[in-house]
């Protein structure tokens, strides 16, 4: 999976380039790694809503946790982190690998060829995070239009995300709500426990856990789902050598999954603007005090002169720093679930599939926010 020549371009430029998104003002263009990490971890640049036309690549600028800056970040973020540990995530270990195989076997017994995308990537993760918010079965389906909506670059207008967003939020409010007066053994429920607004800080707003919730759910989801798909397009067409080490050594998950997060872009072009606060030299160009900047984290994890060879898919090199699930405080709060969640769903085709090949090419999204399949057929 190679990166657009665009960025190709831009590595080999010197400085910052000057870009324009399909929506909102033009900004700067990061993509070298030490650069990148720099601008993800200073406090000088700011996510939070500079009151401008944003760059971006959807018609309604992002929410939630991803558009604020400390201390409202701070606040919001705890009941995620406390909600969202590594430990929590090995403790699902178990149930996310009987949900992953659940979904193999009924992909094989509806024989050959079939579709990966519909009957393993997407209904993974959506899943996975439907149990642990607590959201019925019977429900699970509505998210992924509601979600294709809202994270969809054409096709879907102003009125349509906004439309699919309030659909998300009044949801998630009936479920909060259900859960304050009758508590779980779920996510929400910690969260709302985590999130009480009697803490110190104030704790945060039923409003605030709404959109929290929503930024799991498509973050959870959609994430996942599009880079479980990209993963096993790539092992499959570059290196099927690794499924059947993984059928194996089911332990080698980790260092493959690492080394395909570095790998595979994961975002259709560079988005989320940081805002810098004051003058602030980048790149050795000064960006000024109001200037957006874009980091793109797929061009960055393929800087040569952090991770040598960049274009080869090497599992066992040194994937430390990569920026998949960013860095700074907007460090992905989930990141530890997503990495259970590719390993055990990738181990799981691995196993049962003996022989798993393409079937024919993929279908690739027209234009979204995310890259990856709609669908991806495959045969065993």
């Amino acid at each position: 999976m190679d990166l657009a020549d665009a960025y190709r371009v831009a590595q080999r430029t010197p400085g910052l380039l000057r870009v324009r998104l399909p929506y909102g003002e033009p900004a700067w263009l990061v993509t070298r790694h030490h650069d990148a990490r720099a601008v993800l971890a200073d406090a000088r640049f700011s996510r939070a809503d500079a009151g401008r036309d944003a760059p971006r690549t959807t018609p309604v600028s992002p929410i939630g946790l991803v558009a604020t800056d400390p201390p409202d970040h701070t606040r919001l973020r705890r009941p995620a982190a406390r909600a969202f540990t590594p430990r929590r995530a090995q403790a699902l270990r178990p149930r996310v690998r009987e949900i992953a195989e659940d979904a193999v076997r009924r992909m094989a017994a509806t024989g050959a060829p079939a579709d990966l995308v519909e009957h393993v990537a997407l209904p993974v993760p959506i899943a996975v995070i439907c149990e642990l918010l607590g959201v019925p079965a019977e429900d699970r389906d509505r998210f992924r239009g509601w979600s294709d909506t809202v994270l969809s670059t054409s096709g879907a207008g102003p009125h349509d995300v906004l439309a699919a967003t309030a659909a998300l939020k009044e949801y998630m409010g009936d479920l909060l709500d259900r859960r304050r007066a009758d508590p779980a053994d779920d996510l929400m429920t910690a969260l709302l426990h985590a999130g009480d607004e009697d803490a110190p800080d104030g704790g945060a707003s039923r409003e605030e856990l709404v959109e929290l919730c929503v930024a799991i759910l498509l973050g959870g989801y959609e994430t996942t789902a599009a880079q479980l798909a990209n993963f096993t397009w790539v092992l499959l067409t570059e290196r099927p050598d690794a499924l059947a080490e993984l059928a194996g050594r089911p332990d080698r998950a980790r260092a493959w999954v690492e080394e395909l997060l570095r790998y595979v872009p994961l975002a259709a072009s560079a988005s989320l603007p940081r805002y810098a606060l004051e003058d602030v030299q980048v790149g050795g160009v000064k960006v000024r005090a109001g200037e957006p900047v874009l980091v793109a984290i797929g061009a960055a994890d393929r800087d040569a002169l952090r991770y040598p060879r960049p274009d080869r898919l090497e599992p066992d090199r040194d994937t430390s720093g990569h920026l998949a699930f960013g860095h700074g405080i907007h460090h992905c709060a989930g990141a530890a679930l997503a990495r259970v969640e590719l390993q055990e769903g990738l181990t799981a085709l691995a196993r049962l599939l003996p022989g798993l090949r393409p079937a024919g090419e993929p279908t690739w999204r027209p234009a979204a926010f995310l890259r990856g399949p709609v669908a991806l057929p495959v045969r065993w």
